[in-house]
């Protein structure tokens, strides 16, 4: 069976796909581990049929249940600014259409994720099977309560907005452990990063203005 055609302009999915990585870098996402994660993750998969167009573009785009799949340079800021270690269990609190979920895999031991639609929790784990992803364990639940059964957590990503501190997700942090939030109320947030002292303490610092979803209580109700 022949190749399909080569697009005239050169435009591959691979070309495509470099070129995202260029910009991901000039806007300093510059860890070497994360930046082969997202280029081994086909974002596309992640995508909805009548986006998969624009599956490369730096931008968010929209998914089932009123969701987004995040701008790749906020998840590629995100994964960098937790430091995850291979040997890390990390939770994320909104699995969504999975393609975050799938870029942490890809850096840690272990990802448990969390997500209150069951559409977009069946969605994403078709996905992760049909890509091979092993270390995933999901849960239909409430992010906000986090996964206690299973804490401590190296690390804690939590890819809605929390309308404040996250006391019961930092109270399932390890001591020295890592957790990235957007926070605040209103349509624009902050990303902002907890760090552990060892003590049961915090240093806390603040990345950039982000805008997410707010994170919700319960579980979706879905038709």
């Amino acid at each position: 069976m022949s190749e399909p055609p080569i697009p005239a302009d050169g435009d591959t999915p691979e070309t495509r796909m470099a070129r995202l990585i260029l910009a991901l870098r000039s806007q300093g996402v510059s860890d070497a581990k994360v930046l082969n994660a997202i280029e081994k993750t086909p974002r596309e998969l992640f995508t909805p049929e009548l986006f998969k167009e624009r599956a490369f573009e730096d931008s968010a785009l929209p998914i089932a249940c009123g969701q987004t799949i995040s701008q790749p340079f906020i998840v590629g800021l995100m994964s960098q600014a937790l430091k995850v270690d291979k040997r890390d269990r990390v939770l994320e609190i909104g699995t969504g259409s999975g393609y975050q979920t799938a870029i942490l895999s890809k850096l840690a031991r272990l990802v448990y994720t969390v997500e209150r639609y069951r559409t977009l929790m069946r969605e994403a784990e078709a996905r992760f099977k049909a890509l091979g992803l092993t270390n995933i364990i999901t849960r239909f639940g409430d992010g906000g309560e986090g996964w206690p059964e299973q804490a401590p957590f190296d690390r804690i990503m939590v890819t809605a907005a929390a309308p404040g501190e996250p006391k019961a997700l930092l109270s399932q942090l390890k001591p020295s452990g890592i957790l990235v939030a957007p926070i605040g109320k209103g349509p624009v947030q902050t990303l902002r990063r907890y760090t552990g002292d060892g003590k049961g303490g915090f240093e806390v610092e603040d990345l950039i203005d982000v805008r997410f979803v707010p994170l919700l209580e319960g579980v979706a109700k879905e038709l």
